[in-house]
């Protein structure tokens, strides 16, 4: 992470290649998250660009006091609200698409990587995305960044209490999901209690 730290350094002193690289090595990660908290590619790409540019324009602010990866993170946090807050008050929603693919190479981010099948894996991203925003944020911020429940209540603006409560009704939503989509027809005889 010194590395990352010595290019923002270098990104704040006005080396433009520096503020190239930081975008470079960051972007994967920057963009993995706003696909996630957006629900589709065009609005993550809107969310990414959004974040560099206030990284940009922020680069003087940032004091390092928190690491490199914390600050991006909760800028784009920030962007991906801002703009789902902006829809919901403009009255338009978009569609989910269903085949978006999520790109993110590091197992530990990525729990439905741990699906043994490709077809179960479908079925979350698909269940994923029929959450409504606030309940997909809260379960991507703790289940795949595994956040605190008090970093989530501050990116969200919500209390603690308020970020379990969500986090508990997403995680019953998904798993009522993924049963009716594993049994369409309703359970199976020996699955029944």
């Amino acid at each position: 992470m010194t590395e990352l730290a010595d290019t923002v350094s270098a990104a704040q002193a006005g080396d433009q290649r520096a503020f190239d690289e930081l975008v470079r090595v960051t972007y994967d990660d920057t963009y993995s998250l706003a696909l996630r908290l957006t629900g589709n590619s065009a609005d993550a790409e809107d969310v990414a660009q959004d974040t560099y540019l206030r990284v940009f324009r922020g680069l003087g602010r940032f004091r390092g006091e928190s690491n490199v990866g914390t600050w991006l993170f909760r800028i784009t946090s920030n962007c991906a609200s801002s703009l789902l807050v902006r829809r919901r008050r403009g009255g338009v929603h978009e569609p989910l698409a269903h085949d978006e693919t999520v790109r993110d190479d590091r197992p530990e981010h990525d729990p439905v990587a741990h699906l043994d099948a490709t077809d179960r894996r479908d079925l979350l991203v698909e269940a994923l995305a029929l959450l409504p925003s606030k309940l997909r944020s809260v379960i991507v911020l703790r289940d795949i960044y595994d956040l605190s429940h008090e970093t989530i209540a501050r990116q969200l603006g919500i209390t603690e209490s308020a970020a379990k409560v969500r986090l508990h009704r997403a995680r019953q939503k998904l798993r009522t999901q993924l049963h009716r989509d594993r049994y369409p027809d309703g359970p199976r005889s020996s699955d029944a209690p």
